[in-house]
């Protein structure tokens, strides 16, 4: 099973990742992959930070200034990327139950070893959760369902991927 989550800037897409992971780990399941969050400072966002799920490792995705590649006014940061991001995500498809990958963008597919990360993720038997920039749906849609998140449907949308997901780990494993 994969599931692909999309929808506008601010919508809740991270926010729904990272309670849905929360709750798979409460319900015992092996969790792995990577989130991004902003960056932040005196309240602007600066920048995106990634996140291990299985480390809790972070790194800088992307900041503004000066340098490549970019992507608008930031700077994609490979070298954390690939160390933290793609490095989880290698370990999720080893090790656990439910890989997770937070986003799959333009600042993460400057990376050729995050595209092929990420291959293997959905080449994988394994369940996975992933948030896919709108700008990329059609890529993945052949892969899975895709959930556009909204205001209106957050608090379902969350109760409908963890049951889907919890069947179908209970299923793979």
């Amino acid at each position: 099973m994969r599931i692909f989550i999309t929808g506008m800037p601010g919508i809740g897409k991270t926010t729904l990742i990272l309670k849905t992971a929360e709750e798979l780990k409460k319900r015992g399941y092996r969790i792995g992959g990577m989130v991004t969050q902003e960056l932040r400072e005196h309240g602007k966002r600066v920048g995106f930070r990634v996140k291990a799920l299985d480390t809790d490792e972070e790194g800088v995705l992307a900041i503004i200034g000066e340098g490549s590649p970019r992507i608008g006014r930031y700077v994609v940061n490979i070298h954390d990327l690939e160390r933290v991001g793609v490095n989880a995500i290698r370990r999720a498809v080893r090790n656990a139950q439910i890989i997770i990958i937070d986003e799959m963008g333009a600042m993460e597919f400057k990376s050729k070893e995050f595209e092929k990360a990420v291959e293997e993720a959905i080449n994988s038997r394994k369940p996975l959760l992933a948030v896919v920039h709108r700008r990329y749906v059609d890529k993945f849609r052949k892969f899975g369902i895709v959930y556009t998140l909204t205001h209106e449907n957050q608090e379902k949308m969350q109760e409908k991927i963890l049951e889907t997901l919890s069947k179908s780990i209970d299923r793979y494993t």
